[in-house]
């Protein structure tokens, strides 16, 4: 996924104009359609077509002699960051994923060393020293610069990138910015009652799954570490558990729950507060059930499921916050959570998509005080979505340059906003030659992180995991890359001040 692949498209060609999809719709042709996107993008180039979509389970063998098995890898598709892979590797390439699940070997058996340059500009082979001096250049001299993407490389680059963004004046953005941000801003709104997926597969014996389908989107969640597994509190796994799913169609996750609640779409609100008024021992409107498709009585019978938990949590997806509302219903839910802490424990989190999005947003909060959309034109941050959010600079056409890294945002950005991206001078690093490569005055060919570069990823739950690759890649990693221009942009600076 690394750079190649979004894992929410789909959602975000709408953030800011209020229409995205109510639920993040992952059914088994939009499974489909993800890793065949994924496995376009990363396919070796010179591959006839008849070769290039590989089976996500089975992978063929690679003659060779030099044959070792990775224990303990990470895998870094999703936001489970599955830690306790084991990879048997045949020269470079990855021939067996034990524990990893479909989206995981999808992952694993389709990066391999391809024939690229180090770098291009303008669509030309060039030197690596050559492409470090005009990313530099390309940076220093602009007037807006904007820094986007970040969610599927270390959280050391991850580092890096916000560095540069400070010492040019820019804005840095993560793509929490198309899919989680309203989360993101009802944390600073309400805050959140939080854990770790350890403590949830130890001790939660009550579980709302809402708006989202982790049985296709996250398929190690349910069995590693939420619905499935046999905890210290729950010994007998999912008998243990009750399992609560709200989402405004039924999915394959829904076979999983206890309770099913279809509610109509654009309802998450009202529902919410609904579920935040019975906490508080007040009966709701009749009405509600009229606007969320759930009666009243159905709504006390979870409430009092949720009192008599001993340890509750909410894990909720994209249709919370991709639907009308968006950060308001983010903060209703996370409110709830709150609220039920009179009663008993809960917790609240959301479902992150990206292998290293939950690093992103931490870097960048505690850089910067903030998770996203940041700007630093004025020598101190400034927090503003829609205004200073790569998506809406660009479609207004206001930045003038732009980083890009380990994002593709040619693919799924806005028409008007892909347009002026397509027109300004970019910096791209990327593993393989995406959409945006393709356009980008400078594109660096980088190593995949957690299979040939090592690092920090924070886990959905704000864990940080290392990583452990498996080969070597002839190409530099995003944190070398990002600390060469770094110091070239010091150095530009540094010289026109003197």
């Amino acid at each position: 996924m690394n750079g190649g692949v979004d894992l929410h498209r789909e959602f975000q060609l709408r953030w800011f104009a209020g229409d995205a999809p109510t639920v993040y719709d992952l059914d088994t042709p939009y499974l489909e359609s993800r890793l065949s996107h994924h496995i376009r993008h990363i396919s070796h180039k010179n591959q006839p077509e008849s070769s290039r979509i590989m089976s996500t389970v089975e992978a063929e063998p690679q003659t060779s002699t030099d044959l070792k098995i990775v224990e303990d890898a990470t895998c870094t598709f999703c936001g489970c960051v599955c830690d306790d892979m084991v990879l048997t590797v045949e020269g470079n390439r990855i021939t067996k994923a034990k524990n990893a699940c479909i989206l995981g070997k999808a992952w694993f058996f389709n990066h391999h060393i391809e024939d690229r340059p180090d770098a291009t500009i303008e669509g030309q082979p060039a030197s690596y020293e050559d492409a470090i001096e005009r990313a530099a250049q390309i940076l220093v001299n602009a007037q807006y610069p904007v820094t986007y993407g970040l969610s599927d490389t270390t959280s050391e680059a991850q580092r890096v990138a916000v560095a540069i963004s400070d010492w040019i004046g820019g804005n840095v953005d993560t793509t929490t910015s198309v899919c989680h941000g309203p989360s993101g801003m009802a944390f600073q709104g309400v805050g959140e009652v939080t854990c770790t997926l350890g403590e949830i597969k130890n001790r939660a014996d009550y579980l709302i799954f809402w708006g989202g389908n982790p049985a296709e989107s996250h398929p190690r969640h349910f069995t590693k570490y939420s619905l499935m597994p046999k905890g210290e509190f729950v010994p007998n796994g999912r008998k243990d558990r009750t399992a609560v799913l709200i989402d405004v169609r039924r999915t394959k996750s829904a076979k999983a729950a206890d309770i099913f609640l279809q509610i109509k779409p654009r309802s998450d609100f009202e529902l919410a507060w609904a579920l935040r008024g019975l906490a508080k021992g007040i009966d709701p409107d009749p009405s509600v059930e009229e606007k969320t498709g759930i009666s009243v009585e159905q709504l006390k019978q979870v409430m009092d499921g949720m009192k008599a938990a001993k340890f509750g949590a909410i894990l909720f997806g994209m249709g919370v916050t991709m639907t009308r509302g968006k950060h308001l219903n983010s903060e209703a839910v996370l409110a709830l959570a709150r609220d039920m802490n009179r009663h008993t424990r809960w917790v609240a989190k959301p479902m992150r998509g990206h292998g290293n999005v939950t690093g992103a947003d931490n870097v960048v909060s505690w850089s910067t005080g903030y998770p996203f959309g940041v700007n630093l034109c004025r020598g101190y941050p400034r927090f503003n979505p829609g205004e200073f959010t790569t998506s809406d600079l660009l479609a207004r056409k206001e930045a003038d340059a732009a980083l890009i890294i380990a994002s593709d945002p040619m693919s799924n950005f806005s028409q008007p906003a892909r347009d002026h991206l397509a027109s300004i001078n970019s910096v791209v690093l990327d593993p393989k030659l995406s959409d945006t490569a393709k356009v980008a005055t400078v594109a660096f060919t980088t190593s995949t992180y957690g299979i040939n570069t090592g690092g920090t990823v924070y886990r959905m739950d704000d864990v940080p995991i290392p990583l452990r690759p498996a080969f070597e890649s002839p190409y530099r990693s995003d944190y070398e890359i990002l600390k060469a221009i770094l110091k070239r942009i010091r150095e530009i600076q540094l010289q026109a001040g003197s």
